[in-house]
């Protein structure tokens, strides 16, 4: 008998997961013990500075508590990692790189990818764990490639109004052998009256907002830490198709490709002064708040950025036509293959389902891979378009691949 309480022990899978003192990962765990895993609860500590997180949203602290909590009721080891040295040079470096050259990063996708399944992963392994888990609305399956290799496939959370499979699209086949995503198949209110059901702190606890692991942030504070201000003005440009519109015709196909992905071109000539700013790189494509354009008969949107000649492009109305473009172009460097046996070669056509934000719905694009990148051509012209942003695309509820916007 006690040969096989060994042998049954030594069989037990240990996961490590991700404990966020929120009530998705606090479910998470539940549902891994409730399963025989050996589960270990880790708070992963990857931020300091409280003076840019605006008052009383995530602070850590209280998150930590949370976990240790939720740990505590449910009998599993707690322990706090810190991680803020790897998260500053891995994401928050990241950031103020990508923004000085006028770019609109997502340092959520790029957390998942370097911290939560790379550095988090590592330590997990190296305390013999098999999985990490995390409270992500999303599921993972496998299947069979043409020599019988097992590919693992990323696949949209149940609940679509929650569905998070944007934020890892570019994790890699190792990356997903090695990760658990418990709540996938749920809807929130289940996993809400699951944590009810067992008195859990993070019962009612309202979800986090803002940049992974720091909480909702004041963006230009945050910037400033590193970003200097710097003054500038603001360039109204006119609903004018002729600047900003595309031509009908091509004398071949790949004068079209380059033509409809090329983003649009701004100059202060075209337009008149509406107001200043300080600093354009602080600024994004399609951002509305923060522009402080008052005395315009419609909203301004952010329409154009130019950190070299330091001046922000608006226009008026929803529908400018400089907020809209017919497609876009990833270099083949940025380009990432979640299903390496579906990587397009040079020449090919293929459709897809596309996205270009976190929870847009998802819209009908053409993919076109060349030496030099994939040119992505979409069914009708998306708005606010963003250089720094990631293209996804799925096939069904599978995410297939991502990529950098150009």
């Amino acid at each position: 008998m006690q040969l096989l309480i060994l042998q049954y022990m030594n069989n037990i899978k240990t996961v490590v997961v991700g404990l966020s003192g929120g009530v998705d990962s606090s479910v998470t765990a539940h549902l891994l013990v409730q399963k025989g895993y050996r589960v270990i609860g880790i708070f992963m500590r990857n931020w300091h500075d409280e003076s840019v997180v605006i008052n009383n949203e995530c602070p850590w602290i209280d998150d930590s508590n949370d976990a240790m909590l939720v740990a505590e009721k449910l009998g599993i080891p707690f322990h706090v990692l810190d991680l803020s040295k790897e998260y500053k040079e891995k994401i928050v470096d990241y950031m103020y790189t990508e923004y000085q050259a006028g770019r609109t990063p997502n340092p959520d996708v790029l957390c998942n990818r370097e911290i939560k399944f790379d550095v988090f992963l590592n330590a997990a392994l190296k305390l013999g764990a098999e999985f990490v888990a995390t409270g992500h609305y999303c599921r993972k399956s496998s299947t069979k490639d043409s020599d019988g290799n097992t590919i693992f496939q990323l696949l949209a959370g149940k609940d679509n109004t929650k569905d998070q499979s944007y934020f890892l699209c570019q994790l890699t086949q190792k990356q997903l052998s090695k990760a658990l995503f418990p709540i996938g198949d749920l809807q929130k209110s289940e996993v809400r009256e699951i944590a009810h059901d067992l008195n859990l702190v993070t019962a009612d606890k309202k979800d986090s907002q803002g940049l992974c692991f720091v909480g909702k942030v004041k963006l230009p504070v945050f910037l400033q830490q590193k970003l200097k201000s710097k003054k500038g003005i603001i360039i109204e440009v006119p609903n004018d198709k002729e600047l900003f519109g595309f031509p009908d015709s091509f004398d071949n196909e790949e004068e079209r490709l380059k033509v409809l992905t090329a983003p649009h071109v701004f100059d202060k000539s075209m337009g008149f002064k509406v107001g200043d700013h300080q600093g354009a790189h602080f600024y994004t494509i399609g951002q509305r708040k923060g522009l402080n354009i008052g005395g315009r008969p419609l909203p301004s949107f952010g329409v154009g950025i130019d950190v070299i000649n330091n001046i922000v492009f608006s226009g008026m109305g929803e529908n400018h036509s400089a907020l809209y473009r017919p497609g876009l172009f990833i270099e083949t460097k940025d380009i990432h293959w979640v299903r390496p046996d579906l990587e397009m070669k040079v020449g090919e056509e293929r459709s897809y389902l596309l996205r270009i934000r976190y929870r847009q719905k998802l819209f009908n694009a053409t993919l076109f891979q060349r030496d030099e990148g994939l040119y992505v051509i979409f069914e009708n012209p998306q708005k606010a378009i963003a250089p720094g942003q990631f293209a996804v695309w799925y096939t069904g509820d599978e995410l297939i691949g991502s990529g950098v916007i150009f």
